[in-house]
């Protein structure tokens, strides 16, 4: 080896020394989970919030979102396309924190002033389950603590995608919200088609994971188009709502993202 050669790997070596010294805590320096801060809110043991920003409402408080729910700074919430979305979280302090990340469903935004940075507001079980065996109490009494996350792919065995018609709906006025969305959790778009049509409206996100189309009158049934905000993964269901809807009933299809 001549002496140019080894010049060039000595420095090499160092800069792979400098950057993983910069890399932080174990996981922080991986591409695939960022830092973040996390609080808790709600009772010590209990599900987190009562409805929220994405409109589930009372679904919260139930399986598959019971106590696996948490609300997001703006980054993450982004206007509401990022209701459903499914992340997992985890504590950095070894003292306290076990290496079990917790996965949450994003149901709600969180009012704290981050300035552009992700903030987690999780359940108290939720947040809990990240500490080491005896110590959920410690943990939680901190308030706020550093985490990591990465995005994760939603899964909800045994349900498929349904939509639920929201009160208010007629035949001119149709508000619909999104649940059970394996894989991205996100919507990013939303189409209908109605009966005898070959062709797909576009409809207006509201608020949260609730979308709305003015027309009509509006003749069912109806076919749903949703696209994916993560990643853009397209999925229609066939004549999922009836002729004969009715506001506040909920129709389930036959098909999730990752079937």
């Amino acid at each position: 080896m001549d002496y140019s050669t080894y010049v060039v790997l000595v420095v090499l070596f160092f800069f792979v020394v400098v950057d993983v010294a910069l890399a932080g805590p174990k996981g922080a320096g991986n591409p695939h989970w960022h830092s973040a801060s996390a609080t808790w809110y709600g009772s010590p043991n209990g599900d987190g919030s009562d409805g929220g920003a994405c409109g589930y409402g009372t679904m919260v408080d139930v399986k598959p979102y019971k106590a696996r729910v948490g609300a997001v700074s703006s980054a993450l919430f982004k206007s509401g396309e990022g209701c459903g979305a499914c992340y997992k979280v985890k504590c950095l302090d070894k003292s306290i924190c076990s290496k079990r990340a917790v996965t949450v469903i994003i149901t709600d935004e969180s009012p704290a002033l981050t300035k552009g940075l992700v903030h987690f507001d999780l359940s108290g079980s939720a947040f809990g389950r990240m500490a080491v065996s005896g110590r959920s109490t410690n943990l939680r009494n901190r308030g706020k603590i550093s985490v990591i996350y990465r995005k994760t792919p939603c899964k909800y065995p045994g349900q498929n995608i349904a939509f639920h018609v929201n009160a208010g709906s007629t035949a001119y006025w149709l508000s619909l919200l999104v649940e059970f969305e394996d894989g991205d959790g996100d919507i990013g778009s939303m189409h209908i088609r109605q009966a005898r049509s070959n062709q797909w409206l576009k409809m207006t996100h509201l608020w949260g994971a609730n979308w709305c189309i003015i027309g009509g009158p509006l003749q069912g049934p109806f076919s749903i188009k949703l696209t994916t905000l993560s990643k853009r993964v397209t999925l229609s269901a066939r004549d999922v709502i009836p002729s004969k809807w009715t506001p506040k009933a909920t129709y389930t299809s036959r098909l999730n993202f990752l079937k």
